[in-house]
């Protein structure tokens, strides 16, 4: 049966709009790889690469490395391609950042600043992600969207912000915020936009368990191997404890928007109040309020402290890597996929790992070493990175 003219369009649209992503997702390829990762003909991918290139979406920058042969020239996507703005809302923060089309973080900024569920918080907050932008001197068509990162549970279709137990509010609409800073937008929870931010780009790379330096535990953004993550758990370790499920490549979120909400898993039965209202809840013992308490408020005073050997910073560490290696064990004896650990305290965690490991070791007998145990790139500016990037991807669908 032949094809439409139409139909033939569309595919060919679609074809272009695949490797745009595909070279997104790569960060840095060929058009052979491209081919071969598309079952494309090479004469569609030569074609497809001309035409991107021409619209200012892709660039040929070096040369990528090869097998054998002349080295091939390596695609990128061209950062001046379009922008995505993230915006994280915590109890005392607000978090912004710019990222390009090339997914690499632009610009950031961060403002001390107590919620409040009023027309003066919110006019504040519009006033301040204008700002923002406006410091950036981007055309406003270049912008693709902001996305807003809240903590709680989410109701993206409806741009609600249903219950946040640590805001304490429910029933939010993002509604006029976003419609008053004229961009698209999109609300998520925090914790699965720093899954984005941590996981969405990421393909596993290589290593070798038995031969492990410290660097082998982190995750950097851009870095490949054969083996893509498809699978995965992600634990946010910020002001209060969440997470992620990552399966097949997508987030699971489940039946009601609460998937992952591990901070609230119990791990000591009566122990301490959580902000939730139950006792020995994961938050209680493993937020990063926990170790900022032992330092004035400061989490980068309180790992100098420990680095310091100061005894009382130790005994505080010491405890709190124990209750982290046991929910992390319980989270491998559930989910039996990689951790991720990220957050704020997991921005700090690369260097005490190999204790952690230990520790961890202590609670699991079923793994042989704590190979599947990463941590993430980010501190502060997860949540709201990955909540820019749900909008770059759409920089491509008009191509």
């Amino acid at each position: 049966m032949r094809q439409s003219p139409g139909n033939g369009m569309e595919l060919k649209r679609n074809n272009k709009i695949r490797t745009a992503k595909f070279i997104s997702d790569r960060r840095k390829t060929s058009k052979a790889e491209i081919a071969a990762g598309l079952k494309l003909s090479m004469p569609t991918t030569l074609a497809n690469v001309k035409e991107l290139i021409e619209a200012g979406i892709i660039v040929e920058e070096g040369t990528y490395e090869s097998t054998g042969g002349r080295r091939a020239k390596a695609l990128s996507i061209r950062r001046e391609a379009g922008y995505a703005v993230g915006v994280d809302i915590t109890n005392n923060h607000i978090t912004m950042v710019m990222a390009d089309a090339r997914k690499d973080i632009a610009a950031s900024e961060r403002i001390r600043q107590s919620y409040e569920n009023t027309p003066q918080y919110y006019d504040l907050l519009i006033r301040t992600v204008s700002g923002f932008i406006r410091g950036q001197e981007i055309d406003h068509d270049r912008i693709a969207g902001i996305g807003f990162s809240l903590p709680g549970i989410v109701d993206r279709g409806q741009d609600l912000l249903i219950r946040s137990h640590t805001l304490q509010v429910q029933n939010v609409s993002m509604k006029s915020v976003g419609n008053a800073l004229g961009y698209p937008f999109s609300v998520e929870n925090d914790a699965n936009s720093a899954a984005f931010a941590e996981l969405g780009n990421l393909i596993w790379p290589a290593f070798r368990p038995s031969d492990r330096s410290l660097s082998d535990y982190s995750l950097p953004a851009g870095s490949f191997s054969e083996h893509p993550l498809t699978d995965a758990v992600y634990l946010s370790l910020s002001n209060t404890v969440g997470g992620a499920v990552y399966m097949g490549g997508a987030l699971y979120r489940g039946g009601n928007y609460k998937s992952a909400e591990f901070g609230h898993m119990v791990i000591e039965k009566n122990g301490r109040s959580c902000y939730c209202g139950k006792k020995g809840c994961m938050d209680a013992y493993c937020s990063a309020l926990i170790l900022q308490r032992a330092a004035g408020g400061s989490l980068e005073k309180f790992f100098g402290m420990v680095r310091e050997k100061d005894s009382g910073a130790v005994q505080v560490w010491e405890r709190y890597l124990d209750d982290l290696a046991l929910s992390v064990t319980n989270l491998r004896m559930i989910f039996d996929c990689p951790l991720v650990l990220g957050g704020y305290v997991g921005g700090y965690l690369g260097e005490f790992m190999p204790q952690l490991s230990r520790k961890v070791m202590e609670y699991n007998n079923f793994d042989p070493d704590t190979s599947y145990l990463y941590t993430g790139k980010y501190k502060y500016e997860a949540s709201a990175y990955g909540a820019a990037l749900a909008f770059i991807d759409a920089l491509f669908e008009n191509v």
